[in-house]
This record gives structure tokens, sequence and C-alpha cells, in this order.
């Protein structure tokens, strides 16, 4: 049976779960202190038999990079969470993992449009495959699909809430390097982080890929 590794961490926007392979690859995290949630995003594969054995890790077990790198994050270092390895895609040239790649390249600071990102992996018709790469993400915020928002100017979705994305958002635009410089860009391109009020985003409608009916699970690692 497989066996995965948890820790949580306190944040500004609810405890943050993180559930790790032996090696520390982050498996399923997200702003949940409800193991299940997570072992619900896993692939159908994975959850075969009763899903894996989930036990609680020491301080310096497989886990420790993950939490290190939220907590360096939560004080101000807003790439630490670049490094962090996570496991989610099977087929590295698949559309949706091509798009997960990229956005693990948009920086703290920094937002896209669904078709923006679809347009940095070199898909700009694929921004449906955009929206399902950040509704199906199941390592927030590792790979940072909080940084995408709709192309009418809302937050758009994101499964752990609305208000939970303007945290993050928000934080990031403080502590960025060169936070309230960056300058616009291209339409659907690099932009500064924007924040606008949760009160105030539009009803998810046509323009936002999130909104596409589930698919079938994608069989992962």
């Amino acid at each position: 049976m497989t066996v995965l590794h948890r820790a949580v961490v306190d944040t500004p926007a609810g405890p943050l779960t993180v559930l790790a392979d032996a090696d520390g690859a982050v498996r399923a995290s997200g702003f949940t202190a409800r193991t299940d949630e997570l072992l619900a995003l896993l692939p159908a594969a994975a959850r075969v038999g009763g899903g894996p054995e989930v036990v609680d890790d020491t301080e310096d077990g497989p886990t420790a990079a993950a939490v290190a790198a939220a907590r360096a994050y939560l004080a101000g270092d807003v790439a630490a969470l670049d490094a962090v390895v996570v496991r989610q895609d099977v087929d590295p040239a698949a559309p949706v993992a091509r798009m997960r790649e990229r956005l693990r390249a948009v920086g703290a600071g920094e937002t896209r449009t669904y078709a923006g990102l679809a347009a940095d992996a070199g898909l700009p018709r694929a921004s449906r495959a955009a929206g399902q790469a950040c509704s199906r993400n199941r390592v927030a915020p590792f790979v940072p699909c909080h940084r995408v928002l709709s192309s009418s100017g809302g937050l758009g979705g994101y499964r752990w809430g609305l208000e939970v994305k303007r945290i993050l958002l928000a934080h990031e635009a403080e502590h960025a390097p060169g936070a309230g410089l960056f300058a616009p860009g291209a339409a659907g391109g690099p932009t500064a982080a924007a924040t606008p009020s949760v009160s105030a985003v539009p009803a998810p409608g046509a323009d936002d890929p999130t909104r596409a009916a589930p698919a079938p699970a994608v069989a992962g690692a």
C-alpha cells in the first residue's frame, strides 16, 4: 500500500495541508484541514482498494522541504514555492501538463489570464486546457493556479475559495521583487498581481474555462 506523509502549516488563508511521497514529492496539497478532500483529488488508480495510507509526518520527514518552503513564502520569500518537487502529471507532453509547467514559470507578483497561459505554453487556442490545468490542479499553491485570472478582469475560480486566492495575490503583490513596478504586458500577458474585490467579481461565464464540465480523472503517478 502506498503511504503518504502529511503535514499542516497554519497560514492567514487557513490550514495548508501537504501530502507527500516518501521522497518528498508533493502529491496533493491545498487550503483545507480535511485529508479526505485531498485524497479525493488523486487519480482513480491511486484510490483503488481504499487509497493510500496517510501518516502524520515528523519535523524532518518527507514533507520537510515543502513545509519549509511554505513557511518561507509566508515570511515574504514569495519565490520559495518554486523549487518544491511535485508529482502530478504522467505525460509531460500533454496540453494540461504543458500549461502547468508554464504556470510554475509565472512569478509571484505576476498574473496571467487563461488565454495568456495557453499562449505561454505555445498552445494559443487551448484556453480550455489552461482552465483544466488550474481547476484540476491538486498541488496548490506549489503549482500556482491562483495567479491565473478571468479575462473579464475578475478573480476567476479557485478550488479553495476566492478569499484564499485574494489573500495569496495580495501577499505576493506586497512582497514580490519590484512590487508595484510591473508594467502591463500585452493582452493576456504578464501583469502586476491583481487583487480585485471578491464582492466585485462577476459570476463565471463563457469566457471562464474553469466552467468546463469535469472530465474523467487522468491516471497519474
